[in-house]
């Protein structure tokens, strides 16, 4: 069992029982998953690009990457419908307590100049949305390696109601929101 995971069983849930007020713990919120996801930005016809930072986000993510296509054609972005612009990774489970952990204790302390997280990335239903512009603050990359400037957004969804209630999951978790 990851160490996040197992904190979250012995430590986190009895806080939240007693924060909430909630005798059931069926009630109290959790993790449901985190979804990682990298564009290409500009260079979508760079057929090698895109499988270099496919490669990249299944190294973080620990989970081969699916390559994401464009709904719609934009023209003012020179994009066509079905075009691959991107790719992403959905965790759940184990594999996601474990990248959570990693983020928490190793990828956000290497940010320059990082002084928290924006309190403001919340959805109005429990989830937090945040990006990285390097992905070289995560130790599973090599650098010498890397050619790309690339930056990467994490979503964490929960199954808490409102933001406060995500809110105090993800701090309990250990995830360092700023004071608002």
């Amino acid at each position: 069992m990851p160490r996040l995971q197992d904190e979250y069983q012995s430590t986190i849930v009895p806080a939240l029982k007693e924060k909430l007020g909630r005798d059931n713990p069926h009630s109290l919120p959790k993790l449901t998953k985190i979804t990682i996801s990298m564009g290409t930005g500009s260079q979508t016809t760079d057929r090698k690009h895109l499988e270099t930072v496919a490669q990249i986000l299944t190294q973080i993510a620990g989970q081969k990457s699916q390559i994401t296509r464009a709904r719609k054609s934009v023209s003012a972005f020179k994009l066509r419908e079905g075009m691959e612009i991107g790719c992403m990774v959905t965790l759940r489970g184990k594999k996601m307590y474990e990248f959570l952990d990693r983020l928490i204790s190793l990828a956000l302390p290497r940010v320059r100049d990082f002084r928290g997280l924006n309190p403001k990335g919340f959805d109005g239903r429990g989830n937090y949305s945040m990006g990285l512009n390097e992905i070289l603050v995560f130790p599973e990359i090599n650098p010498d390696k890397i050619h790309v400037d690339q930056g990467l957004n994490i979503n964490i969804v929960t199954t808490a109601n409102t933001n406060e209630e995500g809110k105090l999951l993800l701090t309990e978790l250990g995830l360092p929101l700023q004071k608002a």
